[in-house]
């Protein structure tokens, strides 16, 4: 599942202020926003003085940035590799005991087994 970016953009947004913003419970016409569609950009609203709301453009934008940045650590050939790639404490207990070069070529094994696309 992936993560949703609406507070971690809203945040970004106003970092000096990260509890800026809370969700409104009604619109404007008065009638009450069910709770799974009130964290987005729309019912966002200011609750701490001297701040103001980033623009929808602004909060798309880093959505994005935020998506993209999500999607390239997890892209899957890192994960593959995150998971072959040996613990650290083995990484450096095989340069210990077989030296740097050693552990140089387990880790370009697991580089050739899952490549970059």
């Amino acid at each position: 599942m992936q993560p949703d970016f609406v507070q971690d953009a809203l945040h970004a947004l106003r970092p000096d202020t990260p509890n800026w913003y809370g969700w409104a419970k009604v619109d404007a016409d008065g009638n009450k926003i069910p709770n799974d569609q009130r964290m987005c950009w729309e019912h966002a609203i200011v609750i701490q003085d001297g701040v103001t709301k980033p623009t929808e453009a602004e909060f798309n934008a880093k959505v994005a940035e935020l998506q993209a940045a999500y999607d390239e650590a997890n892209a899957p050939y890192k994960l593959s590799r995150r998971a072959a790639y040996p613990s650290i404490a083995d990484q450096l207990d095989q340069i210990y005991h077989e030296g740097i070069d050693a552990w140089k070529e387990t880790i370009a094994a697991v580089k050739a087994e899952y490549p970059k696309p």
